[in-house]
C-alpha cells in the first residue's frame, strides 16, 4: 500500500527529504510497517498520481498560512497528520479551526505513534472501500415492494457521490432461465444444501429444487449482467412463479455477492458497503419487537447466509406460509448494527451490541435474533431511517465510523 504525505514545513529552504524524515522517524518508520512511504513537497502535489492514497502532514508550526494558501491542494474529506514536534499540533490546530468556519469537516491525527498508525489504517481502509465501489453495479430485479415508502434512493445522487449504478432489470430475465433448468441439472445441487440443513420442516423436495432453480436463474442474470450486489422484488416473484427468494439470497451471500429482499434499494447499497469495508456477510433484517426498558430489539426475516450460522432449518416461508425459508441459528456475541439510508443515500445509524438469543417465535420471520444494543432502542421508535437495518457479527462500530464520516454522511440517533 502507497500513501503519500503531503509536507508542509517552516523551513525556508529547498525541501530537504532526508531530515525531515530523520526529525519524524519515530513516526515515520511505525507508518512504514504497513505502507510504501512517499514524502511529497506541497508545491510538488501534481506529482503524487490522481488515484492515490495522501493526506497532509503538518511538519512545524509556522505552515498556517501556507496551508491556507494552497488549501485546494488538501485531499477532502480534510485530514491533518501530526505527531506534535516543532509545535506541528499547535499549527495544525489553528489550520483546522480556519476550516471549520468555511463549514467543512476536518479531522486530526494524533497522539501516540501506535495509535496514529491506527487511525492512519483505519482512514485507509475506508478510503480503500471507497475506491473499490466506484463503478460497481447494483441490479434491482423487479420493483421495489410497494411498502418500502421511505426506501428510494436517486439513482443520480447515488451515483455521484458513491460512483455505483443502480441496475433495472426486469423480472421476465430472470424467469426465461428459470424455466429452461431442468430438476435433474440441479437435483444435486438441491440435495447437498438439504443435507447441510439440521432439520427440515414445513418445506417439500418440489419446493426445495423450484428455489434451487430460482438460484441457478438469478445467479446467470448477476454474471451476465456484470453485477456487484442484486435485490429482489420477492413477493411479485412469488406471486409469478410459486418461489420465493430466500434460498437464492443465501446462497448468493454465502458466495461473498451482497443481495438483499424486497427490492430495498437502500439495504442494498448497505450490505454492498459492508462487504467492501469488512470483508464480512451481513444480515438484512426486521426489527420486529421493541423492548425499551432493556433496551433490546428482535431482528427477523426468513433469509440468511449459511455460512454466518453455526446451524440453519429449512422452513416455508413466514408471510406466503408456502416455498422456502430458513431459520439460521448464530452464535451468541458482538454484533454491528447498521443502516445507510435516505434518498441520497447520506444518512444512517450505527451501533454495536449482543447477540442474547435466537428465538423462535411463531408470528414472525424464521431467523429471529434478539440483540442488547449500546444506544437507545429509542432511536427506532423515534427517528428511524426506514424498516431493514443490517447486522453484521463482530465489532465494525468505529470501521463503519469512519467511512461513513470520510463520505460526509449524517449520522441518525
Amino acid at each position: 500500500m502507497n500513501l503519500y504525505l503531503i509536507i508542509f514545513t517552516s523551513d525556508s529552504e529547498q525541501f530537504d527529504q532526508d531530515r525531515t524524515y530523520r526529525i519524524h522517524q519515530e513516526l515515520f518508520q511505525a507508518l512504514e510497517k504497513h505502507f510504501t512511504l512517499h514524502l511529497i513537497p506541497y508545491t510538488e502535489v501534481e506529482d503524487i498520481p490522481g488515484s492515490a492514497y495522501k493526506m497532509a502532514f503538518i511538519c512545524s508550526g509556522g505552515v498556517e498560512a501556507k496551508v491556507i494558501r494552497n488549501f485546494s491542494l488538501l485531499p477532502y474529506p480534510i485530514t491533518l497528520l501530526t505527531d506534535g514536534l516543532n509545535n506541528s499540533l499547535a499549527a495544525a490546530l489553528e489550520i483546522a479551526a480556519w476550516i471549520q468556519t468555511k463549514d467543512m469537516r476536518v479531522h486530526i491525527i494524533h497522539g501516540e505513534i501506535g495509535d496514529m498508525v491506527k487511525s492512519v489504517l483505519s482512514h485507509h481502509q475506508a478510503f480503500a472501500a471507497k475506491r473499490a465501489m466506484k463503478h460497481n453495479r447494483i441490479g434491482v430485479v423487479g420493483t421495489p415492494a410497494p411498502w418500502l415508502v421511505a426506501s428510494h434512493v436517486d439513482y443520480l445522487l447515488a451515483s455521484q457521490r458513491w460512483g455505483v449504478s443502480y441496475i433495472d432489470i426486469p423480472t421476465e430475465d430472470v424467469y426465461k432461465y428459470f424455466n429452461k433448468i431442468t430438476d435433474d441439472e440441479i437435483g444435486m445441487d438441491a440435495s447437498i444444501f438439504a443435507n447441510r440443513a439440521s432439520s427440515c420442516q414445513d418445506a417439500t423436495p418440489d419446493d426445495l429444487l423450484k428455489a434451487m432453480r430460482f438460484y441457478k436463474a438469478l445467479k446467470m442474470v448477476y454474471q451476465e449482467e456484470q453485477l456487484d450486489a442484486i435485490t429482489l422484488s420477492c413477493f411479485s416473484i412469488f406471486n409469478e412463479i410459486k418461489t420465493t427468494g430466500c434460498l437464492a439470497l443465501s446462497l448468493l451471500n454465502d458466495e461473498g455477492i451482497p443481495a438483499g429482499c424486497e427490492g430495498d434499494l437502500q439495504s442494498i447499497m448497505s450490505m454492498l458497503m459492508v462487504r467492501k469495508l469488512t470483508g464480512e456477510c451481513c444480515f438484512m433484517g426486521n426489527p420486529t419487537f421493541i423492548d425499551s426498558r432493556q433496551n433490546e430489539i428482535l431482528l427477523s426475516h426468513c433469509t440468511i447466509a449459511t455460512r454466518m450460522t453455526k446451524e440453519f432449518i429449512i422452513r416455508n416461508h413466514y408471510e406466503s406460509g408456502a416455498s422456502i425459508g430458513l431459520q439460521g441459528i448464530m452464535e451468541k456475541g458482538p454484533i454491528t448494527l447498521f443502516k445507510c439510508g435516505g434518498e441520497c443515500l447520506d444518512e444512517y445509524y450505527i451501533s454495536g451490541g449482543v447477540l442474547i438469543d435466537n428465538s423462535s417465535l411463531e408470528n414472525a420471520c424464521r431467523t429471529q435474533f434478539r440483540l442488547k444494543l449500546d444506544k437507545p432502542v429509542s432511536y427506532f421508535l423515534q427517528n428511524p431511517i426506514g424498516n431493514h437495518h443490517i447486522l453484521i457479527p463482530g465489532n465494525y462500530v468505529a470501521t463503519i465510523q469512519e467511512f461513513m464520516q470520510q463520505n460526509r454522511c449524517k449520522l441518525k440517533e
